[in-house]
């Protein structure tokens, strides 16, 4: 199973075990709301349990996904709050099928707004 199908799986199921798995010790994770890189498994896996609290509602899907050799750009959607949120998460992983890089990317200001308001409160529920 490929690592964007892995990723796939995990956002269905919501199983840490799986995104634990997907994560490799040394990932870069990539804020649209935080200037520095955060650095290290542990601070990314705490990002994307986050994030996926806050977007995996009913309304979440991905539309569309750019695929290659070892990275890809999926775009998704959703509502937070009433408004749509329109994003891309671009992935890189390694030769062992570890994502290294996770950089998100989210547009429009207002929905920006929103979700940075409701990671802010998950992100400091999770410690």
């Amino acid at each position: 199973m490929s690592v964007i199908e892995r990723w796939h799986e995990h956002v269905a199921r919501g199983d840490p075990a799986l995104l634990d798995a997907l994560i490799a010790e040394n990932c870069v994770f990539q804020s649209p709301a935080v200037h520095s890189p955060q650095v290290g498994k542990a601070i990314t896996l705490k990002y994307l349990r986050a994030a996926l609290a806050v977007l995996n509602n009913p309304t979440f899907r991905y539309l569309d996904e750019w695929v290659g050799a070892d990275s890809a750009v999926l775009e998704f959607e959703a509502e937070v709050d009433g408004l749509t949120v329109n994003g891309v998460d671009m992935i890189w992983w390694n030769e062992a099928g570890q994502i290294i890089r996770f950089k998100v990317m989210v547009r429009p200001l207002k929905a920006l707004n929103a979700l940075v308001a409701r990671m802010a409160a998950e992100l400091s529920r999770a410690g």
